[in-house]
């Protein structure tokens, strides 16, 4: 995988730096200084090495009532329709039931082994159900893969019950963690995604949830890959036919109901670029299969993610005044990833706006600048440039110097 921060860019950038920090040793004027950096960084080589471009043709016709393909590295939404609507999640509501066990797992409230009560509600569900027993107790890896591979919505009740004593208080904690997750427009009533007026998300609040759960809670995810469970000496299959079809193809979740239609989220990984694609209130079984696997498609056909540089390493160093050091070492607090459309990596751009005048104490990741990131001229990512080491205030004779420096900026 090409890496820009090892291309002619970051020797570029570095000396641009370099540049702006003689300027401001030797006094002059910070207008004139920043006029020559802008002037280097648009002659800057392109990022990588050129290959074929290809046509990007328009998204497939998609035949459901919402939908979302994301890059999960990235975070970039390939292709969206009606992606901010409220629709009903059904079964697709699960992931969150399954967010709140691993966060309790994790917490070490929970373990894999831990006995739940099966009580009479949960027996009595009705659904998809991996046909636990009630007043029996069943362990919470059972329920959580029935859950995940069958889609219990008896083994989420119980799983709900055994958390927060009740479906109802549960509910109160899902909000709680979608509003954690960022998730503005969902609200939940119950733990299974059973119908109800009031329980209601959108496609781009699942996206997020997804990344989520793939992302914190790696040891767990790799379940929704399992095509079959077996409990209670009956045997059922995973609902998401992708799993069939696709190699790739190693979750998520599928959902219907009749008012909801067939949803499925769906994850794919393809030479290190994963894909989240969404659909939702689609007509059938098959129909859902078949709407992903058409944005999956488009999504690795064509595009490409690319890692440009990553976190807590070390971009360009700046001056810093009246510090302890004269130097401040920037870089990004996250790895970043970007989304382009394949053949088009030689057209990129990099560019750094770092803050005229930095002045001592900095804490670490405090942000002193930006890092753009433009395809053919137009700005498609901004990251802000973090110190990557926190800086104290110089000693006396140090912050005199510096200001009597800064006197004549």
């Amino acid at each position: 995988m090409s890496h820009i921060i090892n291309s002619p860019l970051k020797n570029a950038m570095t000396f641009t730096a370099m540049l702006l920090t003689h300027c401001q040793r030797v006094f002059l004027a910070v207008p004139r200084c920043l006029g020559i950096v802008a002037g280097l960084l648009a002659t800057l080589i392109p990022l990588g090495i050129a290959t074929a471009a290809m046509p990007t043709p328009n998204v497939p016709e998609i035949a459901a009532r919402g939908y979302l393909l994301q890059d999960f590295n990235s975070g970039q939404i390939i292709a969206e329709k009606n992606s901010h609507e409220q629709m009903e999640p059904a079964s697709l509501t699960k992931l969150m039931t399954a967010h709140i066990i691993f966060s309790e797992l994790r917490a070490g409230n929970l373990q894999l082994t831990t006995e739940v009560l099966v009580s009479e509600k949960a027996w009595r569900m009705l659904g998809s159900r991996m046909f636990i027993e009630v007043n029996k107790r069943v362990p919470v890896e059972d329920l959580l893969k029935g859950m995940i591979i069958q889609s219990g919505n008896d083994a989420s009740v119980a799983l709900a019950e055994h958390v927060a004593g009740s479906e109802e208080a549960f509910a109160s904690l899902m909000n709680h963690h979608a509003d954690k997750l960022g998730m503005r427009n969902t609200n939940f009533v119950n733990s299974t995604g059973m119908p109800d007026s009031e329980h209601y998300t959108t496609v781009h609040d699942l996206a997020l949830l997804t990344k989520a759960l793939i992302s914190e809670f790696p040891e767990y995810y790799k379940w929704y890959s399992i095509k079959e469970f077996t409990y209670n000496d009956i045997r059922q299959h995973n609902r998401n036919a992708l799993l069939w079809r696709d190699k790739y193809v190693d979750g998520v979740k599928t959902g219907h109901t009749d008012s909801a239609g067939y949803c499925l989220i769906s994850s794919a990984l393809r030479d290190d670029m994963r894909l989240i694609s969404i659909v939702l209130g689609t007509k059938s079984k098959e129909a859902r299969a078949k709407e992903s696997q058409k944005l999956l498609n488009y999504g690795f056909r064509f595009f490409e993610t690319r890692k440009l540089y990553s976190a807590n390493s070390q971009l360009t160093t700046s001056r810093i005044w009246k510090g302890a050091s004269e130097q401040l070492a920037l870089g990004l607090a996250e790895d970043l990833y970007i989304t382009i459309p394949r053949g088009r990596y030689d057209k990129l751009d990099a560019s750094m706006k770092i803050d005229t005048q930095i002045i001592a104490p900095v804490a670490k990741g405090s942000s002193h600048g930006i890092v753009d990131i433009s395809l053919d001229g137009r700005g498609i990512v901004e990251r802000p440039l973090v110190a990557l080491q926190a800086v104290e205030e110089g000693s006396m004779f140090q912050r005199l110097s510096d200001e009597f420096s800064l006197f004549f900026e």
